[in-house]
């Protein structure tokens, strides 16, 4: 199987990667990496559990003392801020992505409400026509109601009562129009006041999503910024870091027994999964969906409707609408969210394994199911029977690891 992996293999391999920690011997330097290698590191460090997360603005926070942070806890604060800064990111993509559905779909209703009101607005015209039309008509006196008055006057009463059609002719002409005119003056204020208020959403909406996408980039910048400032030296620590917690909390979940036994996705689960691995490699971009990158929950999004199933487009609303399991049901094709604002999602592989799109400048690869704190799992088709037996799909060689690109191409 040249260039490929087995499931199995790449779990053993990436498990002994991770419990492996980096050092530099003491009495040398290391030398200055090139670029391409202090990028191929930095997509090492993953989405990994996080032990403890502020909940204060990590931008805001007195910058932490860099250039001599090579000792664990110097390193376990930098690794905690870095992961406030993508997990704050991550959550003002969701928002925007949410957004922008809404933003959607409230612009759709205002062009509705803008045809309905202009159509109204055209009815009104011609039913004032008809009232101004009646008006002279009546001023001329040659309307109906002018020969029913002449009637009136008439020598003989009973001849005017018998003519009575007369009044209902002339009264249900001028009545009908002056409804017809009475009722588009209300349908026309009314389509008024619903145009102006969804023009009003319209436009909140888009600030919102304006604000969600200026904090998205924001902490991205942050996060740029705090890596450029470690040397080749606090990058390797901080790797190391990484990959210690990671192994830590890996190890933790693993011995809860909760992942044992033999697990096999439903029919469209496990075409879900083919089309995730085949994605394995492709950059991270914040809010893409596919083809040639994604962002976590388009991952996830774009994996399930290869299968025949549209789930929502957010990790949150993934989380919100999706069905619940606990992790000792979790079989392969379903979703793996994570942090409590369910801001980052995965598939579940099999074997303690998730393939993700993990963060900006990553690329979609596979992970340790514990590589970030877990919030809980849904199944996509919970309808849909196991299978009876299950061949993961085949891993490229890299599958556990990805490059780093420029965060500054992000938002391109």
């Amino acid at each position: 199987m040249s260039g490929r992996y087995s499931l199995r293999a790449v779990c053993v391999g990436a498990l002994v990667v991770a419990a492996t920690a980096t050092t530099l011997p003491a009495a040398a330097d290391p030398p200055e990496p090139r670029r391409g290698a202090v990028d191929r590191l930095l997509g090492d460090l993953g989405d990994t559990v996080m032990e403890r997360f502020s909940g204060e603005d990590p931008a805001a926070g007195p910058p932490l003392p860099l250039g001599q942070l090579t000792t664990a806890p110097d390193m376990a604060g930098v690794l905690t801020r870095l992961r406030d800064l993508y997990r704050q990111a991550e959550a003002a993509g969701e928002t925007y992505k949410s957004t922008e559905d809404a933003l959607a779909a409230q612009r759709a209703e205002t062009a509705r409400l803008s045809r309905a009101l202009a159509a109204a607005r055209k009815a009104l015209v011609t039913g004032r026509a008809d009232a101004g039309r009646i008006a002279r008509v009546q001023y001329q006196g040659s309307s109906d109601l002018s020969s029913y008055l002449h009637l009136l006057l008439a020598a003989d009463p009973q001849q005017a009562l018998d003519q009575g059609h007369l009044i209902e002719r002339a009264a249900s002409g001028r009545l009908a129009a002056m409804d017809r005119l009475e009722a588009g003056e209300k349908r026309a204020r009314e389509l008024a006041t619903a145009s102006r208020r969804a023009l009003e959403r319209e436009v909140l909406l888009a600030a919102r999503q304006k604000k969600a996408k200026d904090t998205a980039t924001a902490r991205l910048r942050a996060a740029e910024g705090l890596l450029a400032s470690l040397s080749a030296e606090e990058l390797i620590a901080l790797a190391g870091q990484e990959r210690r917690q990671t192994a830590d909390a890996q190890e933790k979940l693993l011995a809860t027994g909760a992942l044992e036994g033999k697990r096999t996705p439903s029919t469209q689960g496990d075409r879900a999964l083919a089309y995730a691995a085949e994605q394995i490699g492709k950059p991270y971009v914040w809010g893409a969906e596919g083809p040639e990158s994604y962002d976590c929950s388009g991952l996830t999004s774009k994996a399930w409707a290869s299968a025949g199933r549209a789930i929502p487009r957010t990790s949150q609303e993934q989380w919100a609408r999706l069905k619940r399991v606990p992790l000792d049901e979790l079989r392969p094709g379903d979703l793996v969210v994570y942090f409590p604002e369910a801001t980052h999602v995965a598939m579940y592989l099999g074997d303690g394994m998730v393939i993700q799109a993990p963060r900006p400048g990553a690329r979609v690869k596979v992970s340790p199911i514990a590589s970030n704190p877990l919030l809980g799992a849904v199944r996509p088709d919970p309808a849909g029977p196991a299978l009876p037996s299950y061949t993961p799909p085949e891993l490229p060689d890299d599958a556990t690891a990805g490059p780093d690109e420029g965060y500054d191409r992000v938002f391109g």
